[in-house]
């Protein structure tokens, strides 16, 4: 039986914390002494591949590129959420009680998907080459 506190037994995770942030405090100063600061042009332009800045950074997007990341994460959650229906499917009889609740659940829900993919392309957002015409 111990007669320390229970406090004590988090001491050990308190080292590690202290020993931790020490040590990047540590560098962090020892690279501000040891380090040469020349502040020069170059030295403080943007790096991007070894190609010359130009232009602006804060460049116009169009709006199509917006539209495809977000359909991009859409369909990606979706596939998140058909993940772990088709690591159950062959269980989901004793889940649910019935055979083919499963099978219909996700047939419903690729129903919606199938409906939302032939929405995007029949609204055109997919479509880069009218994009194109529009310069």
């Amino acid at each position: 039986m111990q007669n320390h506190p229970y406090m004590w037994n988090y001491l050990p995770l308190l080292m590690q914390i202290v020993v931790v942030a020490g040590m990047a405090c540590g560098m962090v100063i020892m690279s501000w002494f040891i380090g040469r600061h020349r502040n020069i042009k170059e030295k403080l332009e943007a790096y991007e591949c070894g190609i010359p800045v130009e232009g602006d950074a804060r460049g116009r997007f169009s709006v199509r590129f917006y539209m495809v990341a977000m359909l991009f994460i859409l369909f990606d959650v979706e596939a998140v959420f058909m993940m772990p229906w088709a690591v159950i499917y062959r269980e989901l009889p004793h889940i649910t009680g019935s055979r083919l609740f499963g099978f219909w659940e996700m047939a419903v829900y690729l129903g919606f998907v199938v409906i939302g993919v032939f929405y995007v392309w029949k609204k055109g957002i997919l479509d880069w080459a009218a994009d194109k015409a529009d310069l």
